[in-house]
């Protein structure tokens, strides 16, 4: 938590000085129907995000006059500074990360769907994991236990809490222990946590080596819950709307597709990441629909701002697209 405000006070400082020096807008060329735009989109090099690279594969971006350049960030905390200093135009991030940031003032606007759950008990991308042989077997288990976690105070310990609530048990004495989703697999099966939160392709990983799933975390905070969004600056919405207009399209168009082609999908995932091909064929994808579900972003703010990570609850009028 310390090191996302840490973030934002530095992005408060760079948005100032992007300001000074119009960095944030991206266009090439001398104006009129010709215009290309060159968009920079700040992301994370999972799963999660397949549909913005299949749509910069199918054209659907530069169909609409952007020359989309897709670079990896190491989360959404660190994109955040990234997109409202002008570094990104816009940004992938998990939508706790985005409540955040907005109660802590800073100025970003969702502008497109990122991802979602698919609302299916045990066949989600992501889920609380157990080494096979342990004696843990339900979410009401994981009271006085260690939990791995991608990233303290953040979307994964609220959902996980609410599973462990979910279940009878008392989520105030879970102990969670911060851990890359790479290398969780090996910290469970070290016995380093009693159980892990993890996605994909981690989530195959476990399960190839026997793991079990107790709970599916991001199912039991709500149904189809939206787990992440596309964002923009304040500024580049106000300097530049038809291009966040043509961005939105482009990405529901994206989505859309990528919802409705997962084989492509898993094709287009080698092309950025190290996923193999045997592990491709097992994942299980998220669902991708051309929209956020806002009733499931309004109980995730509602468990967020019970968990102490707002100073006051977020502003979803304003968040969302």
């Amino acid at each position: 938590m310390r090191r996302l405000i840490t973030r934002l006070a530095v992005a408060a400082a760079l948005i100032a000085a992007s300001a000074a020096c119009g960095s944030s807008s991206p266009s090439t060329g001398t104006g009129g129907s010709n215009q290309v735009d060159n968009v920079k989109v700040g992301v994370i090099p999972i799963v999660d995000v397949a549909p913005i690279y299949l749509g910069k594969e199918k054209g659907f971006f530069s169909n609409r006059k952007i020359n989309l350049t897709l670079e990896s960030g190491q989360g959404g905390a660190a994109i955040v500074p990234g997109v409202v200093s002008g570094q990104f135009q816009f940004g992938f991030s998990n939508v706790t990360s985005l409540m955040i940031a907005q109660t802590q003032g800073v100025p970003l606007k969702g502008v497109a769907n990122g991802n979602n759950s698919t609302g299916k008990d045990g066949e989600d991308f992501g889920a609380v994991v157990v080494k096979g042989d342990s004696p843990i077997q339900s979410a009401k288990d994981l009271a006085g236990k260690k939990v791995a976690v991608n990233t303290l105070k953040n979307i994964g310990d609220t959902s996980v809490r609410a599973s462990v609530r979910k279940a009878g048990g008392d989520p105030s004495t879970v102990e969670f222990v911060e851990i890359a989703f790479a290398q969780m697999p090996a910290a469970l099966d070290a016995g380093q946590v009693d159980a892990a939160w993890v996605v994909e392709p981690s989530l195959a990983a476990v399960k190839a080596a026997g793991g079990r799933i107790i709970a599916s975390n991001f199912v039991d905070v709500a149904p189809d819950l939206t787990v992440a969004l596309y964002f923009t600056s304040e500024k580049l919405l106000a300097d530049n709307p038809d291009l966040v207009k043509r961005f939105q399209e482009a990405m529901q168009e994206s989505l859309t597709y990528a919802d409705a082609h997962p084989d492509e999908v898993r094709k287009v995932l080698s092309t950025y990441t190290k996923i193999d091909a045997a592990t491709l064929s097992t994942l299980v994808l998220p669902k991708w629909p051309a929209q956020p579900n806002r009733a499931s972003l309004e109980e995730l703010a509602k468990l967020g701002q019970q968990d102490g990570l707002f100073t006051k609850a977020p502003d979803l009028d304003k968040l969302l697209p």
